[in-house]
């Protein structure tokens, strides 16, 4: 089989950035949102969007089970793999990622808990809707899929949201996040820097785009797709559905 061209690297700039400013909050996130789930699962675990990992590791702490990581970008797969080959040859062992889109990995059945961490919003509804057969068939009848909801709404006006400045030897790196709306897509600009006490050495700018889909929306994708709903969880962020038999 030839080899499978791989996306554009949307990510080539807020890689560097993306860890060192918003790990610690992001993490704390994961084991709120996806823990308990993970802490159940014996078959395996589907990690759709791995991103650097922060699902990925978690699951290998919090259970035994086979992971199994999509990544399609390579500036962000690149991070995962270098964290990865830190670990013990046991551990890293549990882990599969995969450099393609989920529907191209060509999963059946290998997992019993999926997550989608900070992923679907930025999805076009046809790439959205287009996920989800994947994620069912990647799944084994029963299990459970847990999926970060995008925003519901367009924002009204410019939101900024500053990213807390975090020191690394003589630099300190920082940014912000702006969402405004732009017809029927939230334009998300990312602004880097990082200084010294002489002033700012670089600075950044990456956009993406993202796409409002409410929760009533999102389960009605899902269930066209043999999924039904789970009692809602503690953080309304999460949806969390099932599984039915096929």
């Amino acid at each position: 089989m030839p080899p499978r061209r791989e996306a554009p690297d949307a990510y080539a700039i807020s890689a560097e950035f993306y860890d060192i400013l918003q790990a610690d909050q992001d993490r704390a996130r994961v084991r709120r949102f996806y823990g308990r789930a993970v802490r159940s699962a014996r078959r395996g675990v589907l990690d759709v969007g791995a991103g650097t990992g922060r699902v990925t590791f978690m699951s290998l702490a919090r259970s035994r089970a086979p992971v199994f990581a999509v990544e399609p970008t390579r500036c962000m797969r690149s991070l995962l793999m270098t964290r990865l080959a830190a670990l013990p040859v046991d551990v890293r062992t549990r882990v599969t990622v995969y450099p393609h889109r989920l529907d191209e990995a060509a999963l059946h059945e290998v997992a019993d808990v999926g997550i989608c961490h900070n992923t679907i919003a930025c999805l076009h509804p046809t790439s959205r809707r287009a996920l989800w057969p994947a994620v069912a068939d990647a799944l084994v009848p029963g299990g459970v899929f847990l999926v970060q909801l995008p925003p519901d709404r367009l924002p009204d006006g410019a939101a900024t949201h500053a990213l807390p400045a975090q020191k690394v030897g003589r630099h300190e790196y920082g940014g912000r996040m702006v969402m405004s709306a732009d017809a029927d897509r939230i334009r998300t600009r990312f602004d880097y820097w990082v200084r010294d006490e002489s002033g700012v050495l670089r600075a950044y700018t990456e956009t993406f785009w993202m796409w409002p889909a409410s929760r009533a929306e999102v389960l009605g994708e899902l269930a066209g797709c043999g999924f039904v709903p789970l009692p809602e969880r503690a953080d309304p962020a999460v949806l969390a559905v099932r599984l039915g038999r096929r």
